[in-house]
């Protein structure tokens, strides 16, 4: 079954998505998306065909996607503030054929050396801009006759999504219809799961795969209504929570550190929140406290990836456990294995994943392929994590961003979590340098509280008295933000990279 069949079956009144002051019902979602649809094919999009989405979180970009992956094209959502080069390097990787650009787009596509990608044959902009040459209006193309839906097989091709936080070239993770599929019926058998009832805050980002299919998809899928975001800002957030009667926020632990932090909310803001979810990187346990303190919300913490199309483990429909992203989906399975690949049982271990949701490789890239995905259909995560009794996750962290400190192992998420107890510290993260004699060392970058005075002594010796000396932080950086991907994941091996060129603010 084609996956953009997900938004049929829904109450023709029913509200779809609301954008900024404007609404648009499941009836007008469908009409568009097949009026799309038919102005896809009048260019000549088929089936196989890269369809780049360079645009952000609006109704333009949900009618953009459904209306590709309908055609049984491929869907490829960029983001829409990447430089030029970025996206030339992007586009020239899955040989994009047509590039659907908003205004935010645009400034970007400007710098993107057209000769470079020769694959692109049709700019679609959705707003009139000069910075577009030769462009199609996408309002032209609604205005074509409708197509229906194609009938695909559930291996074929539906979305090339860009992995986060790689180092090197791109890579393009190979999401078929029936990956997507499974990952949202995954999904829905979590019980408290997102239903027709809800409304969403749609603040991730929809060209990363936690806003793709869990916002879009799963939120669709199930008839409930999406608030489209283009941007977090708490204040206005805050507003639009309390305007829209917000009953499901996921977001990733930047965006619950930001409310966590917002000391002038009102303890009733989040009264109509039923289900406040958390992915992409680990919450720290302090935000976790201070939500459920201040606000009475019980965040629920899952673990995923876009290889897994994206959830692996979810805390909903179960007793949370804090420092715990929950438990493997129904028709998930994970094991825990050392690095001769052998089960392991209490001990820290890599994270193996197996399910219908499992990608279909990295496009164009055998090697990388073969070096995640085994011949059993075991996706090698490269994250660390333990089990309890009751099979709860407790993520550790990325084997590669592991530290060895005189043959110690350091968990950089160890150190951070200490860092935030202390009461000046908002945001912390650690990485391995290299030292003379101990072989790496650890460095932390921290961002404290406005007006706080403490500095790089206190914060060593706060962490002697917390952690075993081969952990603790033998250098101390001020930061005034921290570098992250579009999913708000930090990206820990950049941040050397960054202040050395002047690009991380201190």
């Amino acid at each position: 079954m084609n996956l953009a069949s997900i938004i049929d079956g829904h109450d023709d009144e029913a509200v779809a998505l609301i954008w900024r002051n404007r609404t648009v019902t499941y009836h007008d979602l469908r009409r568009q998306v097949g009026a799309f649809r038919g102005g896809l094919a009048s260019i000549g999009v088929g089936d196989g065909d890269r369809v780049a989405i360079i645009v952000g979180n609006s109704p333009q970009f949900v009618v953009a996607y459904l209306a590709a992956i309908g055609l049984g094209a491929v869907a490829v959502p960029l983001n829409p503030v990447s430089p030029g080069p970025e996206l030339e390097t992007e586009l020239a990787v899955v040989g994009a054929r047509v590039v659907v650009i908003d205004k935010l787009g645009a400034a970007n596509w400007g710098h993107v050396d057209r000769a470079a990608v020769p694959s692109v044959e049709v700019a679609v902009v959705t707003e009139p801009t000069d910075d577009v040459e030769g462009a199609v209006a996408f309002d032209d193309l609604l205005a074509v006759a409708p197509l229906d839906v194609v009938d695909v097989d559930d291996d074929q091709l539906a979305a090339l999504m860009f992995t986060s936080g790689t180092a090197g070239s791109p890579r393009a993770a190979m999401l078929t219809h029936g990956n997507l599929r499974a990952n949202i019926d995954q999904s829905r058998s979590a019980e408290g799961h997102i239903s027709n009832d809800d409304v969403i805050y749609g603040v991730l980002p929809l060209f990363h795969i936690f806003g793709l299919n869990v916002v879009l998809g799963l939120g669709l899928s199930v008839g409930a209504t999406i608030v489209l975001v283009q941007r977090f800002d708490p204040a206005t957030a805050v507003q639009s929570i309390i305007d829209r009667s917000v009953t499901v926020i996921p977001g990733a632990p930047a965006l619950w550190t930001a409310f966590a932090h917002f000391d002038e909310l009102d303890p009733t803001t989040f009264a109509n929140v039923r289900l406040a979810l958390s992915g992409a990187s680990r919450l720290p346990v302090t935000v976790a406290h201070v939500m459920r303190e201040r606000f009475g919300i019980e965040i629920r913490e899952g673990y995923g990836l876009t290889e897994a199309s994206p959830i692996v483990t979810t805390s909903t429909g179960i007793t949370p456990r804090i420092g715990s992203v929950g438990r493997a989906l129904a028709g998930v399975e994970i094991r825990l294995v050392n690095s001769n690949g052998e089960a392991l049982v209490g001990d820290v271990g890599e994270v193996w994943v197996r399910g219908d949701n499992i990608f279909a490789g990295y496009y164009g890239d055998p090697d990388a392929t073969a070096d995640v995905l085994d011949a059993d259909g075991w996706l090698h995560t490269g994250d660390m994590a333990t089990t309890d009794d009751d099979g709860y996750l407790y993520l550790v962290d990325r084997s590669k961003d592991l530290i060895i400190v005189s043959g110690f192992n350091v968990f950089p998420a160890e150190v951070e979590e200490m860092l935030l107890t202390h009461p000046a510290v908002v945001e912390a993260a650690v990485v391995g340098v290299a030292h003379p004699h101990t072989g790496e060392a650890v460095k932390a970058y921290v961002v404290t509280a406005s007006g706080s005075d403490v500095d790089e002594e206190t914060l060593i010796e706060y962490s002697l008295d917390h952690l075993a000396r081969y952990k603790c932080p033998s250098k101390v950086i001020f930061v005034s933000d921290l570098p992250r991907n579009a999913s708000g994941k930090l990206v820990r091996r950049s941040l050397d990279d960054a202040l050395r060129v002047g690009a991380l603010p201190t």
